[in-house]
């Protein structure tokens, strides 16, 4: 049903893009920049975090880490991943096929300038099988997310 709710928002938000299913597993950064032909950092990874009480998603390129500094400064407070349990119940989607599109419920979004190195970038579609091609600004514009900085500079 996951995939689903994605096709639904993108119908509505960005009918022009086209979720692209696969046969191979595209569940982490590796898998998915296999499946995709793409390098691992085009990959955008949607990671669902706890700040306090709030549940929040941050979207950054796939082989960034966060960057702890950087996060307390932005947030306020230090993020803590969910549990695979938790995630599924918050966000509607499985591990490995998290993204801010479709989601159960309303949850804050922050794409990290991470992103804004590739013209592209390609996020999950709602399923570990799925993925679409989308522009870090259409991303955020869509899912009306705030830009951040809280990843750590990737290695060269």
């Amino acid at each position: 049903m996951s995939l689903e709710s994605v096709r639904a928002f993108m119908a509505q938000h960005a009918p022009d893009i086209v979720i692209i299913e696969t046969a191979e597993s595209s569940a982490t950064v590796p898998l998915a920049a296999v499946a995709h032909g793409v390098a691992p950092g085009q990959i955008a990874k949607t990671l669902s975090l706890r700040l306090g009480d709030e549940v929040v998603l941050v979207v950054a390129r796939g082989d960034a880490r966060l960057d702890n500094r950087k996060s307390k400064a932005a947030f306020g407070a230090k993020p803590r991943m969910l549990g695979v349990e938790d995630v599924s119940e918050l966000t509607g989607h499985p591990v490995g096929g998290v993204c801010p599109f479709g989601l159960a419920r309303p949850l804050k979004v922050y794409c990290d300038i991470s992103l804004k190195a590739f013209d592209v970038v390609v996020p999950a579609a709602g399923s570990t099988h799925s993925a679409l091609f989308i522009a870090p600004d259409r991303l955020a514009a869509i899912t009306d997310a705030t830009w951040v900085d809280i990843c750590q500079d990737p290695a060269p």
